[in-house]
């Protein structure tokens, strides 16, 4: 019998059937009849999702790709930019701002910190402004997820445009793209949308679409996007049954609606860090709700944390992230978004447990599993 897989990462995330089936009808061709209807009603879940009358683009290609087409349209070579690096991610947006010849400033977090909109005006003030602030809303290397809000209007204060990574945040914390005032906010398809890696998209403001740069573009240009899409067609070949997923799980999302969905998130967080408190261990993430999207845990003393994560594929079938850069071995993380019940926290808790006791650690079996489904299910009845 083929092993059962469990796939607990901050991305790629477990995909509903009902998107399986989908990917997996027989492939039409993306400019005819057949498609249309369904390109046409997954641009509109989009923007409901992103919480924007504005276009919401897509793309075939990874988040990491939304992210450089809005370095690419949004800048000129040699702009400055304001990168915002709290994690691996920030650090992502600085090296694509890089790889485009723009002016680069830092505003460095110790990883695990949550950036200060406060700090951020003061570094924008002593720059004397910038073109773009890039940020992180959900920075799944720390397991943070930022106060967007406020960064954005920070940079708005300053007169630069607020661009979002919000490729784990879209569909799982809230994120209000218009009210926030943010001008575009990119995201990727394998994280809470539920739907397998390879596609992005990104919602874009009246203002960004004002003060697009010069820099070099192609298949990412969004003029050429968004001309193509008004006449429910796409510049390039889109990844047809990926697109037809992706409708169906913003179905799905929409269905049940975004602050059900954010409720959820909400409290399989809370079940995981007080589940992996009960076994004794100390948090690298935020003891809060804000950590909705991702658990960061460091491991016991005395235990590498890149052991833990393979024990748990190895044995169990159980896929969790190891920390990244120079976290790696110090910590690990466990995902939580997208769809996911308390049952696959209980089931990562519960392999954790057997892992770290054979280890050696001082852990008494099923306090983790007993005390995360205590408060997924009392924060049910609140």
């Amino acid at each position: 019998m083929a092993e059962k897989r469990y796939l607990l990462t901050p991305g790629p995330t477990p995909v509903p059937p009902e998107v399986l089936a989908a990917i997996a009808r027989p492939v039409v061709h993306h400019r005819s009849p057949d498609f249309r209807p369904i390109y046409e009603r997954c641009l509109a879940r989009l923007r409901d999702v992103f919480r924007t009358e504005q276009d919401v683009l897509l793309f075939g290609s990874s988040g990491t790709g939304g992210m450089e087409s809005a370095v690419a349209n949004l800048c000129s070579p040699g702009d400055r930019v304001v990168a915002v690096v709290a994690g691996s991610f920030g650090n992502r947006w600085a090296a694509i701002a890089e790889a485009y010849g723009l002016e680069v400033e830092r505003v460095d977090y110790d990883w695990g910190e949550i950036p200060s909109a406060a700090e951020l005006a003061a570094r924008l003030r002593e720059l004397g402004g910038a073109s773009a602030v890039l940020l992180t809303h959900s920075e799944t290397s720390t397991g943070v997820v930022a106060d967007v809000q406020a960064l954005a209007a920070a940079a708005g204060d300053a007169g630069a445009l607020s661009v979002v990574d919000a490729v784990s945040s879209l569909g799982a914390v809230p994120l209000e793209t218009a009210t926030w005032g943010i001008d575009a906010a990119v995201s990727g398809s394998q994280k809470a949308l539920m739907t397998p890696p390879g596609l992005a998209m990104a919602a874009v403001s009246e203002r960004a679409w004002s003060r697009r740069g010069t820099g070099p573009r192609f298949y990412f240009d969004w003029e050429r996007t968004r001309k193509a899409q008004a006449k429910l067609d796409a510049p390039f070949t889109p990844p047809v049954p990926l697109v037809a997923g992706l409708d169906v799980a913003l179905g799905l999302l929409l269905d049940a609606g975004l602050d059900a969905a954010f409720d959820r998130h909400r409290r399989l967080g809370r079940a995981c860090r007080e589940g992996a408190k009960a076994m004794g261990l100390e948090l690298f993430s935020p003891d809060d709700d804000s950590s909705a999207v991702v658990t960061a845990i460091h491991g016991p003393d005395g235990i590498d944390a890149t052991d833990i994560v393979s024990a748990l594929r190895d044995r169990f079938g159980i896929t969790i992230a190891n920390g990244q850069e120079h976290l790696k071995g110090r910590i690990f993380r466990i995902g939580h978004i997208g769809w996911f019940d308390v049952f696959d926290i209980a089931t990562a808790l519960a392999a954790v447990e057997l892992v770290l006791a054979e280890a050696g650690a001082d852990i008494e079996r099923g306090v983790a599993v007993t005390r995360a489904l205590e408060v997924y299910h009392e924060h049910a009845r609140v």
